[in-house]
């Protein structure tokens, strides 16, 4: 083999890693098993695509050796093959918002209100809830909270906030954080919370970007 050919080899080979991940759908499948792992009919459910095309979009990220698989019953569950796949998408999203308007004019609109959104870096946030001035509410899924989360989060799934609005003062800040900057439970969270006034506020990280960022998560 030539060095012409040689460096073919090489780009070809990161080349498959840019193909693996130039899907939206396999895109929120890399940000879903961040979370945890989940079986074909969770990621399914989640993508809102019939299960033979999330099969396929598993088996191009499987082929790339980002995700991997085991059996368990009748179920195969899926997971990254390791933190820096979680990594990835973090910094594949990071550079599209810093480039792309189109993004930046999206999530805007998700954001809508920026008085949402805490304030505070992520150290002042981790003192502030070590010392119990600020309660941090996870609102994923329990199973997600177990597998990873942020220091000092209590674990308060978007589907049973409203009947344990008991658990939370009223006289502390609340902040909620979700599965990253694309995620709509923190935004629920919020106008749940607000409408029953408790000064609350949104938190864009999840546990990729906190990871990524090499802070230390929870378990």
């Amino acid at each position: 083999m030539n060095k012409r050919q040689l460096k073919d080899v090489l780009y070809e080979q990161v080349a498959r890693i840019g193909k693996a991940v130039s899907s939206p759908k396999r895109l929120e499948i890399v940000e879903l098993l961040a979370q945890g792992e989940k079986t074909v009919e969770q990621l399914t459910s989640e993508l809102g695509i019939d299960i033979k095309l999330t099969s396929s979009h598993l088996r191009a990220l499987r082929e790339a050796h980002l995700v991997t698989s085991r059996k368990e019953g009748k179920y195969v569950i899926y997971r990254l093959t390791g933190e820096d796949v979680a990594g990835l998408w973090v910094l594949l999203r990071e550079v599209a918002q810093r480039h792309l308007l189109d993004l930046r004019l999206a999530l805007g609109e998700m954001v809508a209100a920026p008085d949402k959104l805490l304030t505070l870096d992520r150290a002042t946030l981790l003192q502030q809830a070590r010392d119990g001035e600020v309660i941090m509410i996870d609102v994923r899924p329990s199973e997600e909270y177990a597998h990873a989360h942020l220091p000092f989060a209590r674990s308060m799934p978007i589907n049973e906030i409203a009947a344990r609005l008991h658990e939370l003062p009223k006289d502390k800040q609340i902040v909620a954080y979700c599965r990253g900057p694309f995620c709509l439970f923190s935004e629920e969270a919020y106008q749940l919370l607000s409408g029953h006034g408790y000064r609350v506020h949104k938190l864009l990280d999840g546990v990729s970007e906190w990871q990524a960022a090499g802070l230390t998560l929870a378990t």
